[in-house]
C-alpha cells in the first residue's frame, strides 16, 4: 500500500531548477550549466564582457559572426520579455547572438529567430576505442602557437566565414587553456588539419568546436580528436549538440541524444 502526501500550501516542492541544488541532480541540469559555463570561460580569457547569474549566462565575444556570442538561461524563463531584454544589455545591437533554450521558450516576439531544435547528446564514462585510423596522430595544445593554429582550424574548418579575416584571439583568449578546456589537434602527414575542444563543468565534459579542414576530411582525423575529448575526463559523461546531419556519428560514438533545445538568433542590426 502506498501513501499519499499532499504538500502543504507554502511548501517548496524541488523542480530542479533551484541555483542551489547540486549540478548532478541530473544529466539535464548538468548539460544546461555545463554549456552556460562556456562562453563565460572564453570571454575570462579573452578579458572580454560576461554574465552570470542564477537566471542566465552569456558573454560578447566578438562584434562579427552569427555563432560568436552566444547567451543561455539557466532556469525556466518566467519573464521572457526582461530576459531578453538582459540580453540585448550584454550584446550590442550591431552584433548578433545565438542562444539555446532547454525549455522551448517561445521568443519570436522579442526579435529573435528560431533556426533549429538541436539534439543534446550524452556519452556515459566508457573505456577508448581499441584502434584510430593508422594515419591519426593527436596531440593536446599547450603552447601559444599551437592554440594559434587550433583557431585557424576552427574558423577554416567549422566554418565560421563571418570570422574571417581572423585575427589573433577572435576564437579563443590567450589564457583559455589555464582554466577548465583543452584543446587537441589532429595531424596528417605531419600537419595540423583538425581540432576539438573538451570544456569541463558541472561534472561533466562539454565538446566543442570539432572541426576538420576540408581537404583533410574522410580519413578519421574529426573521429580521432573529438575521441581525444571525449575521453579527457574518463570518469565523467561528455556531452554536445549536434547537428542532425552529424547525429549519427556520435552516435556511432556511443552518444545518445538525451533531448532537443531551441536554437535561436539575433541577427546583428
Amino acid at each position: 500500500m502506498t501513501e499519499s502526501v499532499v504538500p502543504a500550501p507554502d511548501e517548496h516542492l524541488t523542480d530542479g531548477w533551484e541555483p542551489d541544488l547540486p549540478a548532478q541532480d541530473t544529466l539535464v541540469r548538468q548539460a544546461v550549466l555545463a554549456h552556460a559555463s562556456w562562453p563565460v570561460a572564453v570571454a575570462i580569457s579573452s578579458g572580454r564582457p560576461w554574465h552570470r547569474d542564477e537566471h542566465w549566462s552569456g558573454a560578447w565575444l566578438g562584434d562579427r559572426g552569427a555563432f560568436t556570442n552566444m547567451v543561455m538561461p539557466t532556469c525556466p524563463p518566467k519573464d521572457p520579455a526582461a530576459l531578453v531584454a538582459a540580453f540585448n544589455a550584454l550584446v550590442p545591437p550591431y552584433a548578433s547572438y545565438v542562444l539555446f533554450d532547454a525549455w522551448r521558450t517561445d521568443l519570436s516576439a522579442y526579435g529573435l529567430t528560431l533556426i533549429g531544435h538541436p539534439p543534446v547528446m550524452v556519452r556515459f564514462a566508457g573505456p577508448a576505442p581499441t584502434s584510430h585510423p593508422a594515419a591519426a596522430e593527436v596531440r593536446e595544445v599547450f603552447t601559444a602557437d599551437e592554440l594559434a593554429i587550433a583557431e585557424r582550424i576552427v574558423v577554416d574548418g567549422y566554418p565560421l566565414p563571418d570570422v574571417q579575416p581572423m585575427s589573433r584571439g577572435d576564437v579563443f583568449g590567450l589564457t583559455i587553456l589555464e582554466g577548465q578546456t583543452r584543446i587537441w589537434l589532429g595531424y596528417l602527414e605531419g600537419e595540423p588539419v583538425a581540432v576539438a575542444v573538451a570544456h569541463h563543468d558541472s561534472g561533466v565534459t562539454l565538446v566543442q568546436y570539432v572541426a576538420t579542414l576540408p581537404a583533410a576530411r574522410g580519413r578519421g582525423l574529426g573521429s580521432a580528436v573529438t575521441w581525444a575529448a571525449t575521453l579527457s575526463e574518463p570518469d565523467a559523461p561528455a556531452m554536445l549538440v549536434a547537428s542532425d546531419d552529424g547525429r549519427g556519428v556520435y552516435e556511432q560514438m556511443g552518444y545518445h541524444a538525451l533531448e532537443r533545445w531551441s536554437c535561436w538568433i539575433r541577427p546583428a542590426g
